[in-house]
């Protein structure tokens, strides 16, 4: 709950709001620990928290402020460390923390201050997205002005060592491609990805795509032309761009010769979108578009057929269906989520501080609304995170 600087956590089953929890201001993402005990949130404001979920009522049981603005944290997930150490990176002071993973208590800071891919010396390049691998004890870490990207090894806190790798400037956000070796990260000031191979340690490929890619995790299925690809939509471009991952797998060999190309763009009715997201149990493929300046479009997210990619989305309308007044304020229709089971999916209605906001849940299938969850107490809702889909990277 962005302006709230809280957190809800809300019954999948029963659709009710089961605690709301507050957290630093401007959550910008929940990580879930490998156990899937805890919930780990960092805010725009640098303040990180725990929330043990194994109570009878979630309680949170450690904080920590990083710095004065922070974007991503993450835990050791390789096995054997598994929620060992906490990772945080800050937009300020540019630097990344680590802490035990249980209390919070820092064990290690370290400066992001370097050269660029370009040779020039930047004082203060912030971190942006942190992921753990489970190919090796490492996380990645995107310096987003310099383009470099991190491969820190936790095995040996005392005598840390790291893997860096050049890529592309300003690296953002990403997720993993479906065999989980590839980290797929976007340099959305250059209009490429970064696929990173955590196996080998190198970049795997720079990708060109369209304008300023923002893939949030992205969103990964087997295409019936081109097999298995990763998804990114963009905020400075009517398109969704679809880039093969077939990588070495003997399975998709026939694909391989596109590997690492964008191999369809999917036309959107206008630019600025955030988040796509599909399911494997799913045939549809879902992007919003909260950034476009038409309210008409930013209140909508856009269905795509996944068997039939070249057919226009089918189009709905958030915040008409949400059946909330109306509001001068446009209500921004973002992330799209789904459920475990890939039969809902659940759309942020962004509303302003003072506005009525609500989550509105449709139906996978069918695409008619389900559920409209509203209350005084959700208050500008963006991210939403479910518990299975994100321990096992389901996107």
């Amino acid at each position: 709950l962005r302006d709230a600087g809280k957190l809800a956590l809300v019954d999948g089953d029963t659709h009710k709001i089961w605690k709301i929890l507050d957290t630093g201001y401007a959550v910008h993402i929940s990580r879930l620990s490998a156990s899937g005990r805890y919930v780990y949130t960092v805010g725009r404001d640098g303040l990180t928290t725990i929330i043990d979920m194994y109570y009878e009522e979630p309680t949170t049981v450690a904080t920590v402020r990083l710095g004065s603005d922070a974007r991503s944290v993450d835990t050791s997930k390789f096995k054997g460390y598994e929620d060992k150490y906490l990772i945080g990176g800050t937009y300020w002071p540019p630097q990344y923390s680590i802490m035990d993973g249980e209390t919070l208590e820092p064990m290690k800071i370290v400066s992001t201050r370097g050269n660029t891919v370009d040779g020039d010396y930047h004082p203060e390049p912030r971190v942006a997205s942190i992921v753990a691998s489970l190919t090796k004890p490492e996380w990645v870490v995107n310096v987003k002005e310099t383009g470099m990207i991190l491969l820190v090894d936790y095995s040996d806190i005392s005598n840390l060592k790291t893997t860096t790798i050049e890529s592309a400037k300003f690296l953002h956000d990403g997720g993993w491609d479906a065999s989980g070796r590839y980290f797929m990260v976007a340099a959305n000031a250059s209009n490429k990805v970064a696929a990173v191979d955590t196996k080998t340690g190198k970049l795997a490929a720079l990708v060109d795509t369209a304008k300023i890619p923002h893939p949030g995790r992205g969103a990964n299925f087997v295409h019936p032309e081109f097999g298995p690809v990763w998804s990114t939509g963009h905020l400075g471009d009517a398109v969704v761009s679809l880039i093969s991952t077939a990588s070495d797998d003997p399975k998709f060999a026939k694909y391989k010769a596109n590997n690492w190309k964008v191999v369809q763009e999917l036309k959107m009715p206008g630019a600025g979108n955030l988040f796509v997201k599909t399911h494997p149990k799913s045939k549809n493929f879902w992007a919003d578009a909260p950034m476009n300046p038409e309210r008409e479009l930013a209140e909508a997210v856009f269905v795509f057929d996944k068997a039939d990619l070249k057919k226009e989305p089918i189009r709905l309308d958030v915040a008409k269906d949400s059946g909330l007044p109306e509001s001068k304020a446009i209500r921004r229709a973002v992330q799209p989520e789904y459920n475990e089971a890939g039969d809902e999916v659940w759309i942020s209605l962004w509303g302003g501080k003072t506005d009525q906001s609500a989550i509105v849940i449709y139906d996978d299938k069918t695409l008619k609304v389900k559920k409209v969850i509203t209350d005084p107490a959700i208050v500008t809702p963006t991210g939403k995170f479910n518990v299975y889909n994100t321990m096992h990277d389901v996107y």
